[in-house]
């Protein structure tokens, strides 16, 4: 099964936004048993919040059932145990790094490096504007699955 772990700084917006984005995919797609997605922080200001409320607010108008969760923080272990582990932004990348070691970075990418366009996706914490993350998530998580297929990923 291929394992997937999105990141972002605390674990309730970017991240937790995309692993239920994902999920949702997942099933659509019919690959459950084939891929699976999980979420984690660089930081640790939120380990142990629940989603934040535009997050939460977002989904649901989106039709996307949020994941059960909790912030928890990235571990060198699971450097070990997904296969992708995928940032929001620049900043991310090197916690990730710093975290996982520089052993880990093939599996170290940004969410939007798989689109045409690389950037970061803002973090909505500061920016207030859980609709623009949400297309970008979008955008990201439909480019990672065109990827994965190319590749070959998901049979």
């Amino acid at each position: 099964m291929l394992r997937v772990l999105f990141i972002c700084h605390g674990n309730i917006c970017r991240s937790t936004m995309a692993e239920s984005v994902f999920s949702a995919y997942i099933r659509r797609d019919s690959l459950e048993g084939k891929v699976c997605c999980s979420s984690a922080a660089t930081r640790r200001d939120e380990i142990g919040n629940p989603p934040h409320r535009g997050t939460v607010r977002k989904l649901q108008e989106e039709g996307i059932p949020l994941v059960p969760h909790r912030a928890r923080l990235l571990t060198r272990a699971d450097g070990d145990r997904y296969d992708f582990i995928i940032g929001m932004d620049e900043e991310n990348r090197r916690d990730m790094l710093s975290i996982l070691g520089e052993g880990k970075r093939d599996k170290i990418s940004l969410l939007l490096d798989y689109t045409g366009q690389p950037r970061a996706i803002a973090d909505p914490w500061y920016t207030g504007n859980f609709d623009e993350t949400y297309a970008d998530i979008v955008e990201g998580l439909e480019a990672f699955l065109r990827y994965l297929g190319r590749e070959g990923l998901l049979r």
